[in-house]
C-alpha cells in the first residue's frame, strides 16, 4: 500500500491561505450545478467500457453550431453552471474552439473532457485556454501505457494523455483526471495513485463503473471492493496536492461522513462532518468549484449529440429534446427529473437510509441493474438500522433476497462475508435484458 504523508498545502492560486474559497450554493430544483454536452459519439479510440459506444464518424444528426449555442443560451438562464464538452471525442468537431469561446463569452464556467488522441495537440490546447477554458481534464484508466492502451483500445493513448496533460500545465491551465474503477483495474488503483500525484492535477475523479454502453456486468467490483477503495481515497485525501471525489459512487459520501464521526469521537477531529474531503479547496482554486449532493437529475443534466436531455449520460432515459422543448423547463418540471429530486421516493435500502440526501445511491447503477432508477444502488455495503428493523418485523426482504428478487443471476460470491451487505452479482454475459433506446443512443 501506497503511504502519501500529510503535506503543508501551499495557498490556492487566488487565495490568501487564510480560507478556502466556498463552495457553489445551488438550488438543485431550480438549476443544475453541471450540465454535459454530449458534443459527438464520434471517437478514434475503442474503449472497452464506453458509454456512447461510440464510432470514427461523426453523425449527421448532431446538434449543429447554431442549435448548440442555442443550448448555451438556455442553460445560462440557470445561473453560471459547470458547462462540459464531451462526447465520443468534442476535438472531432471543428468548431469546437468557437464553441468554448461562445460559452466563455456567456459567462458559463466551460470544461472539456476530450479523447486521449493525436488530434489535442498543444497548439489547440492553448488556443482554448486563450478563449476563456477553465478546466481540461482527461482519462487515465492505468498506470503503463500497456495498461492504460490495453483499456482504450489504440495503442499510443497513454502517451497522448499524458502530453495533453503536459501542455496544459505550460499555459496554465487547470487539469483534472478521471479513472474508471472495474474489475479490470481494481489491483491498479495504487499505482494510479502514485501516477496522478505527480501531474499537478487539481481534481482525482473516480468513476465507479456502471454497466452501460459497452461496459458489462461482469467488470462491476463488489460492494466490498467499492468500500475499500472509498477508504483508500479518503485515506489519500489527506496529503495529496489535489481534490478526490467518487463519480456514479455517491457513497462514497456516506463513507466520509460516517469516518468523520468516527474521528471526533476519538478526539482526532474538530470540524463538523462534512461529505466533502480535505482537498477539496483545490478543485475551487480555478472557479470550476464542487457542489455538494450531485447525483444523476439532481444538480446534473446531460444532453446528447442530438439534443436529448437525460439525468445523466449514465442514466440514458431521455425527458425531451432541446429542438422542440426548453431544456431549463424539462430540468425543474419533467417527472422524471422531479422524482430524482426527492429522496423519499427511493426504494428499498436506499429508501431507508439515513443518508438518503446526502447520498442517495447512484441512480444510474439502479437503473442498469434493474430497470428501475429509483431502486437501490446493489454496490453499497451500508444497510441501515431501519432498514435491518424492517426486516425484523417481516415489512421488508433481506437484502439478498430483494436483489436476487430484482437483478437476474444476483448471487453471493465464493467468499462474501459481511452479513447483509450487498455482494457482487454473478451474471452471464449481457443478463439484464436490453432495453429499448432512441436508435444510435445508449
Amino acid at each position: 500500500m501506497t503511504t502519501f504523508p500529510a503535506r503543508a498545502r501551499s495557498p490556492l492560486p487566488g487565495s490568501t491561505g487564510t480560507r478556502a474559497p466556498s463552495l457553489s450554493e445551488v438550488d438543485f430544483e431550480r438549476s443544475p450545478f453541471l450540465v454535459i454536452w454530449e458534443t459527438t459519439q464520434a471517437c478514434d479510440l475503442a474503449c472497452v467500457h464506453c458509454r456512447a459506444e461510440a464510432r470514427p464518424e461523426r453523425d449527421r444528426r448532431e446538434l449543429s453550431t447554431a442549435e448548440a449555442k442555442a443550448l448555451m443560451r438556455r442553460v445560462r438562464s440557470f445561473g453560471r453552471p459547470l458547462f462540459v464538452l464531451t462526447g465520443g471525442d468534442p476535438a472531432k468537431r471543428p468548431d469546437l474552439v468557437e464553441l468554448v469561446a461562445y460559452g466563455a463569452e456567456l459567462g458559463l464556467r466551460m470544461g472539456l473532457t476530450p479523447s486521449g488522441t493525436p488530434l489535442v495537440t498543444p497548439e489547440l490546447i492553448a488556443e482554448l485556454r486563450s478563449v476563456g477554458l477553465s478546466r481540461l481534464a482527461v482519462s487515465l484508466d492505468g498506470p503503463t501505457p500497456a495498461q492504460h492502451d490495453g483499456f482504450r483500445g489504440v495503442d499510443g493513448s497513454y502517451d497522448w494523455t499524458l502530453g495533453m496533460l503536459k501542455a496544459a500545465r505550460e499555459v496554465g491551465l487547470s487539469t483534472q483526471v478521471n479513472t474508471t474503477v472495474s474489475r479490470r483495474t481494481l489491483s491498479d488503483f495504487e499505482a494510479m495513485a502514485r501516477l496522478v500525484d505527480g501531474l499537478g492535477i487539481s481534481l482525482w475523479s473516480v468513476f465507479f463503473l456502471v454497466p452501460t454502453g459497452r461496459a458489462r456486468m461482469e467488470d462491476l467490483p463488489s460492494a466490498e471492493e467499492v468500500e475499500r477503495i472509498f477508504e483508500r481515497m479518503y485515506e489519500l485525501s489527506a496529503g495529496v496536492p489535489f481534490d478526490i471525489k467518487s463519480t456514479a459512487a455517491p457513497q462514497y459520501r456516506r463513507m466520509i461522513l460516517q469516518r468523520q464521526v468516527k474521528e471526533r469521537k476519538e478526539g482526532s477531529r474538530s470540524e463538523a462532518p462534512s461529505p466533502l474531503t480535505a482537498g477539496v479547496g483545490f478543485s475551487l482554486s480555478d472557479g470550476v468549484g464542487r457542489a455538494r449532493g450531485v447525483n444523476d437529475g439532481n444538480g446534473f443534466l446531460f444532453v446528447s449529440h442530438r439534443g436529448d436531455v437525460y439525468p445523466s449520460g449514465f442514466l440514458p432515459l431521455p425527458a425531451g429534446n432541446v429542438r422542440d422543448q426548453d431544456v431549463v423547463r424539462l430540468y425543474r418540471d419533467h417527472e422524471m427529473f422531479r422524482s430524482l429530486r426527492d429522496p423519499d421516493r427511493l426504494k428499498g435500502k436506499c429508501g431507508s437510509c439515513e443518508f438518503r440526501s446526502i447520498c442517495g445511491g447512484s441512480r444510474a447503477r439502479a437503473w442498469a441493474m434493474t430497470g428501475d432508477p429509483l431502486e437501490s444502488d446493489p454496490l453499497c455495503t451500508h444497510v441501515p438500522t431501519r432498514y435491518l428493523k424492517r426486516v425484523e418485523r417481516g415489512e421488508a426482504e433481506e437484502v439478498q433476497t430483494y436483489f436476487a428478487n430484482r437483478i437476474p443471476g444476483w448471487g453471493r460470491r465464493a467468499g462474501a462475508t459481511s452479513r447483509g451487505s450487498a455482494q457482487l452479482p454473478i451474471l452471464p454475459s449481457r443478463a439484464v435484458t436490453e432495453r429499448e433506446r432512441i436508435d444510435g443512443e445508449c
